[in-house]
């Protein structure tokens, strides 16, 4: 065969729910990066606990790789299913590694492996999917004495005969692939290098969970929803470190985000984290968050909808949702982090700037982006600050004094000894419930005054490429790596790349910035550009190109690059 991968190869691992492909994926990532090399992991799965078909996809590259493509290198199917699943991203050129006879499978470039053979060997089937990972490591050309290491302190804290059977699984699969990298009919040359060694291996729900205690985010309330249950769970794990933290289910979505909003006005930050059916239950909470002018951190990662729709599959169908959230009028922030570093950071800033100008900040992340990870370098923390404020009252205290910006300053219960009056009815300066219309009208300018200082400050959007640009195209959230790679990788010219982080207000010089383009395109995750047309509402510039996915799936490179330049 004599088939060498160099500088990036594909590796997707197949099978149903239950047959450990995620523990697939943990390992061979977690042992890839401690090996040196650069990793980038995502899955697909369908809503079920057993059966389906469900993957993995392993990208490994000599450079920094964060994204997902179409083309599979190596494919490793635990079952037949898998391979009709994986139809269309399935090419000549595909190396298919399986047990030809227990799957029943007939390919020109199928490597028969005895995998599930060797498995019950070894006493059970279920340690097919680590002689699978033995299988991979070894084209690497990693020392088998490595792996030992590895499998030990990867199961520390399981018995001595698991751990033993464990060892013995994927020394077994790396005695298989040995043969093939010796004889050189199969290997990976790709570089590692010691840096990597010392990276994080981070999600997106792990860095929105982190981003988030950095910014003193010190209790959550959440129903569980895929895929926004993530960010929860990864505070919950994170709490055993950092014991000031309060992770609660509560009940229902209303109650999650009305116990959030009980947590701001005792002076916590808090946070809730939900899907798009989630968070329509939470809609009444913003509104009340809108009138009490409480700050409020609200993460919603996307799924696609309506109503259950596609539970465990990617999406980015609610900006609208989050736009016009919530009866009557109120400003607001809404963030989508683009890549794990913005994930975390942009968390962090969300806790300070709700605090400060006392809005609802929305974070809208997606299945994709959640459930997707790769190495980084370790987050810069010098400038990370948590900056309070909240002011200690004195008798005269009015909890929303009429002031020029709109912001009153914020009083916390018993920090002073004014009385921190807050009510969700219209009301005065000091939160007492009134229908006098004169008061409703300053109420109301003073509210919405912040909406000017909002887009001041708003986050402007990345230029990737030559400021000299002729044509544009437009991303959002988790579509930043995609559109990025395309880019580098497609033959067009002149075309750069602008990239949001902040969706909501805009900053005014947006404008000036789109007027320069001849052509723009906007790449999002929906079937009606919920963007464009925000950026057509806001700035009056028509977004006549657009390059949308709605079935559920995260946009490749591949398919990025035919249609921009099918456009331009």
């Amino acid at each position: 065969m004599g088939k060498i991968f160099k500088d990036d190869v594909s590796i997707v691992l197949s099978g149903e729910a239950g047959q450990g492909i995620q523990t697939i994926e943990k390992i061979l990532t977690k042992i890839l990066k401690e090996e040196g090399f650069n990793v980038f992991a995502t899955k697909e799965y369908m809503s079920r606990i057993r059966g389906g078909s469900n993957s993995t996809e392993i990208r490994v590259g000599s450079d920094t790789v964060r994204t997902h493509i179409n083309k599979i290198d190596l494919l490793l199917p635990l079952t037949k299913k898998s391979v009709d699943h994986l139809e269309n991203r399935i090419d000549t050129e595909t190396i298919i590694i399986a047990e030809k006879e227990t799957l029943n499978l007939d390919n020109k470039n199928l490597i028969d492996i005895p995998i599930f053979k060797i498995a019950n060997e070894i006493g059970s089937k279920i340690y097919s999917n680590i002689v699978a990972v033995g299988f991979v490591l070894s084209l690497f050309g990693i020392e088998k004495e490595q792996l030992k290491k590895h499998m030990e302190n990867y199961f520390a804290k399981k018995s001595k005969d698991i751990i033993q059977k464990n060892i013995q699984a994927i020394e077994k699969g790396y005695d298989e692939g040995k043969k093939l990298y010796s004889s050189e009919d199969l290997k990976i040359q790709i570089k590692n290098n010691e840096e990597t060694k010392d990276n994080l291996l981070i999600n997106g729900n792990d860095a929105v969970a982190l981003g988030a205690l950095a910014g003193g985010c010190d209790s959550i309330f959440s129903y569980p929803m895929t895929p926004g249950t993530g960010v929860l769970l990864s505070l919950a794990n994170f709490s055993q470190k950092f014991d000031d933290i309060l992770v609660e289910q509560a009940e229902d979505e209303i109650a999650a985000i009305n116990m959030a909003i009980g947590g701001w006005y005792a002076g916590a930050r808090s946070m809730v984290t939900t899907s798009g059916g989630g968070f329509s239950l939470m809609e009444e909470g913003v509104s009340l968050a809108g009138m009490l002018e409480s700050p409020m951190v609200i993460h919603i990662a996307q799924r696609p909808g309506p109503a259950t729709g596609l539970p465990t599959r990617t999406a980015q169908e609610d900006l609208n949702l989050a736009l016009y959230s919530g009866h009557g009028e109120f400003p607001r922030i809404i963030y989508a982090p683009g890549n794990i570093e913005d994930a975390f950071f942009i968390s962090q800033k969300a806790f300070n700037e709700a605090d400060k100008y006392q809005v609802p900040v929305f974070l809208l992340t997606d299945q994709y982006f959640v459930d997707s990870y790769y190495n980084v370098k370790k987050f810069n923390l010098d400038n990370i600050k948590i900056e309070k404020y909240f002011i200690k009252t004195d008798k005269n205290y009015k909890r929303y004094k009429i002031t020029e910006n709109g912001i009153s300053p914020r009083g916390i219960p018993n920090y002073g000894e004014g009385i921190v009056g807050v009510d969700s009815d219209e009301h005065d300066e000091y939160g007492h419930i009134t229908e006098d219309l004169d008061i409703r009208i300053k109420m109301m300018d003073k509210r919405m005054g912040k909406l000017d200082l909002l887009k001041e400050n708003a986050i402007m959007p990345e230029i990737i490429g030559s400021e000299d640009f002729k044509n544009l195209i437009i991303s959002w959230g988790s579509n930043y790596n995609s559109v990025k790679e395309a880019l580098k990788k497609s033959k067009i010219k002149n075309t750069s790349m602008l990239h949001f982080t902040q969706l909501y207000p805009l900053n005014n010089k947006v404008k000036d910035l789109l007027k320069k383009a001849e052509k723009i395109i906007v790449v999002e995750n929906n079937a009606t550009g919920q963007f464009a047309n925000l950026l057509k509402l806001e700035t009056n510039i028509n977004i006549d190109n657009r390059i949308l996915k709605y079935d559920g799936m995260p946009f490749s490179v591949e398919e990025l690059i035919k249609k921009i330049e099918e456009i331009i």
